[in-house]
């Protein structure tokens, strides 16, 4: 992978992972929510796996809790965002 593309896709990590964090930060956020979010942003800090790799894994993780019921509706379109901003992550 060129450089270039390694810098944009850890931009885009570090983008979401400040969408994210302003659900974590959120108090209105039913705490479950929160903590699969917190959970999903460590999983994005793990230098171990490759972005890309960290990027589906948070994906699924995000796209099963964004079915809840209790969710608010900010708080979805907060979620969708972070996860459209790792589709956008290449090998």
């Amino acid at each position: 992978m060129s450089s270039k593309k390694r810098k944009e896709n850890l931009e885009k990590l570090a983008r979401a992972i400040n969408t994210l964090q302003t659900i974590v930060d959120n108090v209105n956020v039913p705490r479950n929510i929160r903590k699969i979010v917190k959970e999903s942003i460590t999983m994005l800090q793990d230098e171990k796996l490759s972005p890309a790799v960290r990027a589906a894994n948070v994906i699924s993780m995000l796209d099963e809790i964004s079915q809840d019921p209790n969710m608010p509706s900010f708080t979805r379109v907060t979620l969708w965002s972070a996860v459209s901003t790792l589709e956008g992550i290449k090998e």
